[in-house]
């Protein structure tokens, strides 16, 4: 007999359940453990499959923010189980897991299972991974009967990067500008096929920017089809898990992990950027152990940082790095975008015959709407490249925001104009579906 395990906050019920039922029982209504405390504990309840909706029967999910609100409430004290089976039973096969092969992914995966519902993985395969996550990546796939979705990063943009930079600039700037191409772009991609995503971050896992995440919230960085705000919804089963307790499950089940952990690494990313850590130390401080110790996002949880922070020029690892307008990290960062300057875009408002058309983003670095359309943009650019029609983008906040709102029609960001050949004044684009085919079409019918 193995003992069938759901974790609730920091507690851990169980109940004597034969493991191979445990493993294909589907999550039932949860039953109260009397424990003698005043905090509740939850066991999982197998119960017949014929008793659960079948996974192609899916609602469609709503969009409004305080709904969801409204159900992290709900789900706040909801098992792990619980709260994937319910992901999953919400999104069908519009939802995904965002493995990223430290303890929490791979315990995502176990709960999926355990749901009996069909699920999605995916991964991002930054090209600098150790091979030990390499050899777990195959695993997983052959424990799981799955085939993971790997997501890569462009190759021109990674090249110029190196070409420019090196291969370890991030030891001298920061770590940003490198996750920002090898991982956040590539993420954005992903999730602009989806409709929700599922991640393993706890609240403990990084005091300075986890401490506060919900079960379920509207992403707050990303798009996901359709585009636009409210478009991406983001599960985080594991948030009020503590990290031994995710630990105890999987010893319980029997689950694999990558073998990295046994060599003294908690936290695990690119091999250049992770390094075991030592007894006492805070599991984060083996990730970028040259910068802040413990306020450490790559980018993909960027909407853990407050707006405040961001707008501080704070980027997720402690520190600053210098922007020409506000100390923040630049964002539409691409060969193919022509960043302006102010006389540049005050020339190009001047012109009444232009040789080329021109679609100009206004933006703030700091502006978690123009973060999530940053990939579409880029994409958009090269799409572009030699039809006669310029991509560029203006920076608009700080001083040069008056100007912005008086001369090109800023309201808020982002504002995307598009300047036709033979007219004078910019068209601003009026929806909030800002992904490639809807720029497109807004562009088709105005030339």
């Amino acid at each position: 007999m193995a003992s069938a395990i759901a974790i609730s906050g920091n507690a851990l019920s169980s109940r004597s359940l034969p493991l191979k039922e445990f493993r294909a029982a589907q999550i039932g209504p949860v039953v109260q453990v009397s424990t003698g405390r005043r905090s509740r504990r939850w066991a999982v309840r197998a119960v017949e499959p014929t008793r659960m909706a079948p996974a192609a029967a899916t609602a469609e999910p709503p969009v409004a923010e305080a709904d969801y609100e409204k159900l992290a409430a709900e789900l706040e004290r909801a098992s792990p189980l619980e709260i994937m089976d319910r992901a999953l039973d919400m999104f069908g096969d519009g939802i995904a897991i965002a493995f990223r092969v430290g303890a929490e992914d791979v315990a995502l995966i176990e709960y999926a299972k355990l749901t009996g519902r069909p699920f999605r993985v995916f991964s991002l395969d930054t090209g600098r991974l150790n091979p030990e996550t390499y050899k777990f990546f195959d695993t997983v796939e052959k424990r799981y009967d799955i085939h993971i979705e790997y997501m890569f990063p462009e190759a021109d943009e990674v090249q110029a990067l190196v070409r420019s930079k090196g291969l370890f600039s991030f030891y001298e700037d920061g770590h940003q500008e490198c996750c920002r191409v090898r991982k956040v772009r590539p993420l954005r991609k992903a999730l602009r096929g989806l409709k929700a995503w599922i991640t393993g971050q706890r609240k403990d896992q990084s005091p300075g920017t986890r401490a506060h995440i919900p079960i379920v919230q509207v992403d707050p960085s990303f798009e996901g089809v359709g585009g636009g705000p409210g478009s991406l919804i983001k599960w985080n089963p594991v948030a009020n898990v503590d990290g031994k307790d995710v630990w105890n499950f999987l010893r319980t089940m029997d689950v694999p992990v990558n073998s990295l952990h046994s060599q003294g690494y908690v936290s695990i990313g690119c091999e250049p950027c992770t390094r075991p850590i030592l007894p006492g130390q805070h599991e984060r401080e083996g990730r970028w152990w040259w910068e802040d110790a413990k306020a450490k996002e790559c980018g993909l949880h960027k909407g853990n940082i407050s707006q405040e922070a961001q707008k501080a020029g704070v980027n997720g690892n402690g520190t600053t790095s210098i922007n020409s307008v506000n100390g923040t990290h630049d964002i539409f960062e691409s060969q193919a975008i022509v960043n302006l300057t102010r006389p540049g875009i005050e020339n190009l408002l001047k012109l009444e015959n232009r040789k080329e058309a021109w679609l100009v983003v206004l933006y703030a670095p700091w502006c978690r709407f123009c973060q999530a359309m940053e990939g579409s943009y880029i994409e958009l650019a090269k799409k572009l490249s030699g039809s006669g029609i310029k991509v560029g983008k203006f920076q608009a906040d700080g001083d040069r925001k008056p100007f912005a709102q008086q001369e090109l029609q800023l309201g808020s960001f982002p504002t995307i104009l598009f300047f036709p050949k033979h007219a004078s004044r910019p068209i601003k684009y009026p929806s909030e579906k800002r992904d490639m085919d809807s720029l497109l079409e807004f562009i088709s019918f105005l030339q």
